[in-house]
């Protein structure tokens, strides 16, 4: 594993308590500093009160602002040029994946594919591609 990952501040927004529970530990293992948020509006506003998160984990699925919408404001923040942002999320299809890698989003992960290990495991490989 990758020595920097103590220096990774993730930013999982998901409305699913239990999955952003699961992941958290996860991420929290592998030295990752995690913040969490339940919906989109939350997290803009923890980035618009300073949070610059190394890498942001969005679900599509969400109240309000769904988050296909949150890629893209996420994409409009200058602080956040060097995020990683990673969709994770039950919709795999084509379409979906096409969509959210458009919008700007370094990655897909299909929650249903892989394990909460897994997840990381990606995660990890999509920033070191990206070198942030």
């Amino acid at each position: 594993m990758n020595q920097d990952s103590i220096n990774n501040k993730i930013l999982i927004v998901d409305d699913d308590k239990f999955l952003i529970d699961m992941y958290s530990i996860k991420f929290n293992e592998s030295k990752f500093s995690v913040e969490v948020s339940s919906d989109g509006e939350d997290a803009l506003k923890k980035i618009d009160e300073g949070l610059v998160p190394n890498i942001c984990l969005v679900d599509i699925i969400m109240p309000g602002m769904d988050g296909f919408e949150l890629v893209a404001e996420l994409k409009k923040r200058p602080a956040l040029k060097d995020t990683a942002i990673i969709i994770l999320s039950n919709l795999g299809q084509q379409d979906d994946v096409s969509k959210g890698l458009e919008l700007g989003a370094d990655g897909y992960i299909v929650k249903a594919s892989a394990t909460p290990t897994e997840v990381v495991t990606k995660v990890m490989e999509i920033v070191n591609n990206k070198k942030i």
